[in-house]
């Protein structure tokens, strides 16, 4: 009997089994289709502590769900989570995750759980799930070992980084990112920076807008500023439209003559 191979690695035989089958049946071609999700997110380390921010508008399809959707989540008292991808899927990961954080804080006695520990139980849930939970976190805080931020993506695969972006307007933040973060920057330094990223994200992604919220943990605090910065403000009406039911507005008024030619015509029945 042959012995399985097993091969290391991603394995992509999925691909052309989705091929095959949209060869044989054409109508299931355009069945599946990607779901377009859009979010800005950004965070850096500081000279004592991290600073995260979010936009807060949330999408179904193309229309506008939220204009004050909360994307920054609590984890535990010194650590913070910003979440991207869908909203319901990043809302219980992260409530899932911090219960659990909090369990093992009681188990093992520690004042702080350690930012790794945060880290593998998010990476871990959805490395099992292989993408089908969509959720793309920003996890920043700071422990026994001082501060640090992680990207997580939505397959599991996670990075230590000084700073880092993620979501649909993650490309402009990015660019704002690494044009002003520098080692040893002070907090308010931090936080204009990343709003001016979450900014940026904002005005040059279709998805992302309205404003900005900003979360910030060092030592001995972590402070949430919701909003940090309005940068889409919804326009005013033109008008008071509380009309009375059945009716309608009468915005312009005018009448027109309109003369036509009359032509007379006789018409002869044959008997």
């Amino acid at each position: 009997m042959a012995q399985p191979i097993i091969a290391n690695g991603f394995n992509f035989e999925n691909v052309k089994r989705n091929a095959f089958i949209a060869q044989k049946v054409p109508s299931l071609k355009n069945s599946v289709k990607m779901m377009k999700t859009g979010t800005t997110l950004a965070g850096c380390i500081f000279d004592g502590g991290v600073v995260m921010g979010s936009d807060n508008r949330a999408t179904a399809g193309d229309i506008i769900a939220d204009k004050s959707c909360m994307k920054v989540h609590y984890m535990a008292s010194n650590i913070y989570c910003c979440g991207s991808g869908t909203s319901a899927d990043c809302d219980q990961v992260t409530k899932m995750v911090s219960t659990n954080l909090a369990l093992h804080a009681m188990e093992t006695g520690r004042e702080q759980v350690r930012l790794t520990t945060a880290c593998r139980m998010l990476s871990q849930h959805l490395f099992n799930h292989q993408g089908h939970v969509s959720a793309g976190l920003i996890l920043g805080g700071v422990d026994v070992n001082g501060p640090a931020v992680y990207a997580i993506h939505p397959h599991g695969s996670t990075a230590r980084l000084p700073y880092t972006t993620q979501g649909s307007g993650c490309l402009a933040a990015m660019s704002i990112l690494e044009d002003g973060w520098r080692p040893s920057m002070n907090e308010f330094e931090a936080k204009a920076l990343v709003s001016e990223a979450i900014k940026a994200g904002i005005l040059c992604d279709g998805y992302s807008g309205s404003k900005c919220d900003i979360v910030v943990v060092t030592k001995d605090r972590a402070e949430v500023t919701r909003p940090y910065e309005i940068v889409c403000e919804g326009q005013a009406r033109e008008g008071d439209y509380t009309f009375k039911k059945g009716s309608t507005a009468i915005k312009t008024h005018k009448i027109q003559k309109i003369e036509f030619d009359v032509v007379e015509e006789t018409v002869v029945m044959e008997e």
